[in-house]
């Protein structure tokens, strides 16, 4: 599958990896950017503290209760730190999600958590699904 066509799905599956290689899987809304994929979540959770330990995921189209509708990709992720890249990862994500992406930024501004958000980035493996 390509990135275009999980990026046009309104939720993906995005497996990360525990020490022990269990995997944990979380349903999270991605765009298109530059040929890969951007999420963005919470700075202080597992996923991104897995995702800095091990890059290596998976992702696969899902329902919005994580429910994969499609198969599994390889894939890695990386945390995002250029302020610039991460302007325009935000710009894609409200571009895709409109009104939902603006009630949860104002959320995460009225709750104080809006600069605790980071961005990862998805790039898919060559090969397809595992």
């Amino acid at each position: 599958m390509a990135t275009r066509d999980l990026a046009d799905e309104t939720y993906v599956n995005l497996e990360t990896f525990k020490r022990d290689g269990t995997g944990v899987k979380t349903p999270v809304w991605v765009a298109p950017l530059d040929g890969r994929m951007v999420i963005f979540t919470d700075g202080a959770s597992y996923k991104v503290k897995r995702v800095r330990r091990n890059p290596r995921t998976r992702v696969a189209a899902c329902d919005v209760r994580g429910g994969s509708t499609g198969e599994w990709v390889d894939a890695t992720c990386a945390v995002i730190t250029d302020a610039a890249h991460e302007a325009r990862a935000y710009a894609a994500l409200r571009a895709k999600y409109g009104w939902q992406m603006s009630a949860v930024d104002f959320f995460s501004w009225l709750f104080g958590r809006i600069d605790g958000r980071m961005i990862l980035e998805v790039n898919l493996e060559q090969g397809g699904a595992s």
